[in-house]
């Protein structure tokens, strides 16, 4: 009983005895609200992050179902806002959170992401992840990216997906590789292969779950080592999620696409 306890003690002090405070006041926003948008709203909800900014301009339909965490079947019927879902969902786990639910496109909200201290892109596409990261850059804001695709082969479907955390002076989603002038141009052509309904959900949990972890070894740190970037590939056939055999040489790289003043900084930051 008494090694019980002092696990239990072990287990709640390791991100530091200020963790509760700091996790507190921290702002985060979540961009998209569907797959992994959901996954990451509830746990961030569980971890005691006090301000959260959820956007997503769309209602719940029956197909969001077999992946948005927290929707119900009513939600589908009644075509619920899935910002008020996610509230929801926060606040039923954390009561004292403070949700700004805005069901609108992201673009239109820059003034309420401007103060926060991570942004969440949940996005569907790589033209709306190129504008997220811009955005994120000029804000000087870390950036953590969640993608995944079911695309088919000739055996089947391959599943497939990432996480990575583009940090303001780091490498972007271009320097991993994510986003290409080629990718950019045919995802029209090549969305939803997998049909209107694809059943994901566990692939979302694994990847928001390490996009949390990175959330909060940014906010409270638990060993002293300075994150610059990270690209985290997940393997749908093997159920693995690993470091990206490219970091070993990425690393050493800068970031040519956001190296001038013109492309990253706040223009209406006053001091």
């Amino acid at each position: 009983m008494e090694l019980n306890r002092h696990s239990r003690q072990a287990s709640q002090s390791f991100l530091g005895s200020n963790s509760e405070p700091i996790l507190a006041q921290a702002r985060i926003a979540i961009i998209g609200l569907s797959g992994g948008g959901s996954h990451v709203a509830l746990q961030l909800a569980h971890v005691g992050v006090g301000n959260l900014v959820v956007v997503d301009y769309d209602h719940v339909e029956a197909r969001n179902l077999n992946r948005m965490v927290g929707a119900t079947a009513r939600d589908a019927r009644l075509g619920t806002l899935k910002t008020n879902v996610i509230r929801r969902v926060i606040k039923c786990v954390n009561p004292r959170a403070r949700v700004l639910a805005l069901s609108t496109k992201w673009q239109e909200e820059a003034e309420n992401l401007r103060g926060c201290d991570v942004i969440f892109g949940c996005v569907d596409t790589f033209s709306e992840r190129q504008q997220l990261e811009a955005a994120a850059r000029r804000y000087l804001i870390p950036y953590i990216d969640i993608g995944m695709d079911v695309c088919p082969v000739d055996d089947g479907f391959s599943i497939g997906g990432q996480v990575v955390l583009s940090m303001p002076a780091g490498l972007c989603l271009r320097c991993y590789g994510i986003l290409t002038d080629e990718r950019l141009s045919r995802e029209a052509a090549e969305y939803g292969a997998a049909g209107s309904r694809p059943q994901v959900v566990w692939a979302n949990g694994v990847l928001a779950s390490t996009a949390v972890g990175i959330c909060v070894q940014l906010l409270c740190p638990w060993r002293n080592r300075q994150v610059r970037g990270i690209l985290r590939e997940y393997d749908g056939e093997s159920h693995t999620l690993l470091t990206s055999n490219k970091m070993a040489y990425l690393l050493a790289n800068q970031c040519p696409h956001f190296s001038d003043s013109s492309s990253v900084g706040d223009p209406f930051w006053k001091p």
